[in-house]
């Protein structure tokens, strides 16, 4: 299974779910659901003994397009994607860029539920996962979502190597609208993984994407720069604009921006500079704390003893 990537090539630590997964989940919201049917209706059933044969037909219709439809539809709105199945087996429906859904999404996939699931007892839907890459059935398909697993083993993910400081903000006046998504990915997935690589192959992928990035920017790399620092130093002013574009959004003052890791790529450990004196550890020879003043300021000293005594 592949993970998801967004359209800024950060790559989610979420997993798409597995079928076994996925119809033990199911299984336990149909157990639920049809549970509800069955005392609505007989509810119903009871409450109607009075009227005729149309009307209670169009009663069981409703209460089936109510409770087996209108249901999850209503629990997956409310819960962002989680139902009690999902919820019990660590599931979840997040939309195809990771978002969480919203009615519309809920809609498509319950109604076609109903055909998939509920009209071919899950046959449909079974052949559906099987054959898509993600494990999608028709519903996820046609409403755009997928159904991830929410407990992943940490660790997994992996950060893309900070751009020595002395490159941080240089290239602020590049243009990155005309970087493909597929050259970002690329970038990305070679930062994280440089140090597994040879050095000759390193170096050679380094300059080729370097070369690439420089021709969808339209300005050239910096002489005297590595080519890895430089891809860093770009992914860097590109998350730093997004960070920007959020805050904005959010209607933010301010942007706190995470310090840099003290551990750096041994490929940009040459190129680091560090600003500032050492502070010094201890204290000068002879400084020591003031001494105490014996003064309570209350009451007169005791003077010194000298021998004299007064007359009485």
């Amino acid at each position: 299974m592949n993970e998801l990537v967004t359209g800024d090539a950060v790559v989610l630590g979420l997993q798409p779910a597995r079928l076994p997964s996925r119809a033990l989940a199911i299984a336990i919201d149909l157990a639920v659901l049809l549970t509800v049917f069955v005392l609505l209706s007989i509810g119903l059933a009871v409450a109607s003994v009075t009227l005729d044969e149309a009307a209670i037909a169009a009663i069981a219709v409703a209460s089936f397009l109510l409770v087996l439809v209108g249901g999850p539809v209503a629990v997956e709105t409310l819960s962002h994607g989680r139902s009690l199945g999902k919820l019990a087996c660590g599931l979840r429906v997040v939309r195809d860029d990771g978002g969480p859904i919203r009615f519309r999404h809920a809609l498509m996939r319950g109604a076609m539920g109903v055909v998939e699931i509920l009209g071919t007892f899950g046959v449909v839907g079974c052949i559906a996962s099987l054959v898509s890459a993600r494990g999608r059935r028709l519903g996820d398909v046609f409403a755009g979502t997928l159904v991830v697993r929410e407990r992943v083993p940490a660790g997994r993910a992996l950060a893309v190597p900070p751009p020595p400081p002395w490159l941080v903000g240089r290239f602020g006046q590049l243009d990155l609208s005309g970087v493909p998504e597929g050259l970002w990915l690329a970038i990305r997935q070679y930062l994280t993984r440089m140090n597994q690589l040879d050095v000759t192959v390193r170096g050679s992928m380094a300059e080729r994407l370097s070369t690439d990035l420089a021709a969808h920017t339209g300005v050239p790399m910096p002489q005297g720069v590595p080519a890895a620092a430089y891809l860093a130093a770009v992914v860097n002013e590109r998350q730093a604009r997004d960070v920007r574009r959020v805050a904005a959004v959010a209607g933010r003052r301010g942007l706190v921006t995470a310090p840099l890791p003290v551990s750096v790529d041994r490929e940009f450990s040459g190129h680091r500079e560090f600003s500032g004196n050492r502070p010094e550890e201890g204290m000068p020879a002879g400084a020591g704390p003031a001494p105490a003043s014996t003064d309570s300021g209350m009451g007169a000293a005791t003077p010194p003893s000298t021998g004299f005594a007064p007359p009485a």
